[in-house]
């Protein structure tokens, strides 16, 4: 009812396409599946072979999906060179972000066990946030890694942090915080993991840590498929892409682990995940024609 339209039936009005997903990514799918007819058409003996994975499950726990085809194709020895994902990544303007690697995410769950009791008397408590909070500042201050060309350095958030029965002459039992390592090539899940645990055991913490790897970090170096990808960018728009590595995760994380040449692109990504989706009806085509030129770039002789 916060929609404008219905988000469900595209609507076009004022030079825009309004739907949920319109941007992310359904106007990609659309440009893939008409790009590859027109190339298929022009050049039916090209040198290679086409194919589009249309699937879901990416935004969810990521068990299904794109994750069971990896292993599928990886089960017949069917190997891919290629591949691009239609993440919306442009900004400001169509063509001017490419993603050529993301972040892994890596979550944990906190929970630092104290004695309950009555504040008049602490010497019969133990205040779990009192034990945590100097722990958590001392993780708070870690330089992780300093990233690498590719990737900016490694990044600590927490994003919950409770405790306490809501009574103010309590001593809570127990103090729990959620948070989350955005990691890059430069540090793996073992080395984030055995340093927070470090600094947990030297501040003698009773507690339980539970952890989430959401996705491993992935990063496709410049090569043929950047190239070619720049290239069509550029000889459809004039626009310079930018090779980046910013947001969130993506199933690229999943392809990557078979295919050594993975990269990220699409269009606007101003409002994705919001109300009043859309994607400018104007890039729609020059979208169509930079997957187009890239098949061309990676396929057809020189």
């Amino acid at each position: 009812e916060k929609w404008d339209s219905d988000p469900f039936v595209p609507t076009e009005r004022d030079g825009w396409l309004y739907g949920r997903g319109a941007a992310d990514m359904k106007s990609s799918i659309a440009a893939f599946v008409v790009a590859a007819e027109e190339f298929v058409a022009a050049h039916p003996q090209h040198g290679g072979s086409i194919a589009l994975l249309i699937t879901s499950d990416e935004e969810g726990p990521s068990i299904d999906g794109t994750a069971i085809v990896c292993d599928a194709l990886k089960a017949r020895g069917e190997k891919l060179d290629y591949c691009i994902v239609g993440e919306p990544t442009s900004g400001d303007v169509l063509g001017d972000t490419c993603k050529n690697g993301r972040r892994g995410s890596l979550s944990g769950k906190l929970t630092v066990k104290g004695i309950q009791g009555h504040v008049a008397y602490p010497h019969l408590a133990r205040n779990p946030v009192h034990q945590l909070a100097p722990a958590l500042a001392e993780i708070v201050s870690i330089e992780w890694d300093q990233g690498n060309e590719y990737f900016p350095p490694t990044t600590f958030q927490v994003s919950n942090l409770n405790s306490g029965t809501g009574a103010t002459n309590v001593v809570p039992g127990e103090a729990v915080a959620l948070f989350n390592f955005r990691f890059s090539t430069a540090s793996t899940p073992e080395s984030l993991k055995a340093r927070v645990h470090a600094v947990l055991d030297k501040h003698g913490l009773e507690y339980d840590l539970d952890w989430d790897l959401g996705g491993e970090p992935f990063l496709t170096p410049r090569g043929s498929l950047t190239d070619a990808l720049v290239q069509a960018i550029h000889a459809e728009t004039g626009v310079t892409a930018e090779l980046s590595t910013t947001g969130g995760t993506s199933d690229g994380r999943f392809i990557a682990k078979i295919c050594p040449q993975v990269i990220e692109f699409g269009p606007g990504n101003a409002t994705i995940h919001k109300v009043n989706e859309r994607v400018e009806v104007a890039s729609l085509e020059p979208l169509k024609n930079i997957y187009r030129r890239t098949l061309e770039n990676l396929l057809l002789p020189k």
